[in-house]
């Protein structure tokens, strides 16, 4: 069977995996300044080098750490991950996971700055070292870059040193490429366990996951992903999609109709602020 058909099948059983633990969750981010944070219930651009192959990055070995860091603030472990926004108004968050990529990034940067929108990157490791310019671009046009570990490994079943290395790896890479050291983590598949929350608290990021998933991985189409992402807006989510990890073409094109449409419905976007070091 190729790799692409097991990763999609791994992923669909894990995607409702993720599903149910994040129903339990349901912390909110504060944005803007407006409201403290609180509890509540769940809720055509420049082309690059030749882009990975399907879910290559996926399929490489774990290597060794990298260069030793200053030591970054340690912040209060969280026990779920951020799943939405609080603040006043009809604020989203977008999110784009598993890049960065050649073939797809670019696109997706240049329909953002169109319509002068910021955004979140999840980004891994191993993908970033070979695109470094577009972390650059990434910082450059505003946009906040997360940790999703270096080869997007299921952290629930690797031990503490092993997520431990996925994740200081990224850091490090991100610190290279985005000129900051990232703020922000979050756990491939969705999948969160008391190591991934213990050890992201410290290195001085917090833990994001989403509230509306376009579910773009499994390509059902532009029009669904469309129809997915405008019926889920709404005050306070954050919208999952996907820059690399697979075929994205859906993703670039889905976007273009679905950004100017929300923005014309009345909505905002907006990204965390950045926290002192």
């Amino acid at each position: 069977m190729q790799k692409d058909q097991l990763f999609t099948r791994r992923r669909m059983l894990l995607a409702g995996a993720a599903l149910g633990a994040a129903g339990t969750a349901g912390a909110v981010l504060a944005v803007g300044g407006d409201e403290p944070a609180r509890t509540a219930a769940p809720v055509a651009g420049p082309q690059a080098r030749q882009a990975l192959k399907s879910s290559a990055f996926r399929l490489q070995p774990l290597t060794g750490y990298g260069p030793p860091r200053a030591a970054p603030r340690k912040l209060k472990t969280r026990h779920e991950p951020i799943m939405s926004i609080s603040g006043r108004g009809r604020h989203m968050m977008l999110t784009f996971d598993d890049g960065p990529n050649p073939e797809y990034t670019p696109h997706i940067l240049d329909t953002l700055a169109r319509y002068d929108v910021r955004a979140m990157f999840f980004v891994c490791g191993e993908c970033v070292v070979e695109n470094r310019e577009l972390l650059a671009r990434m910082a450059d046009d505003g946009h906040v870059v997360g940790n999703h570990t270096w080869t997007h490994p299921l952290l629930t079943t690797l031990d503490r040193k092993g997520i431990r290395s996925e994740m200081e790896r990224t850091s490090d890479a991100i610190e290279d490429s985005y000129g900051e050291r990232p703020q922000w983590f979050r756990a491939p598949y969705g999948a969160w366990n008391r190591a991934a929350f213990q050890l992201g608290a410290e290195m001085g990021m917090e833990p994001m996951a989403w509230t509306v998933d376009s579910r773009d991985w499994t390509t059902p189409g532009k029009d669904v992903i469309v129809d997915r992402i405008e019926n889920g807006a709404a005050p306070g989510v954050v919208v999952l999609s996907h820059d690399a990890g697979g075929d994205r073409s859906q993703t670039v094109r889905a976007i273009r109709e679905w950004l100017p449409h929300l923005l014309d419905s009345g909505y905002h976007f907006t990204v965390p602020r950045r926290r002192p070091s």
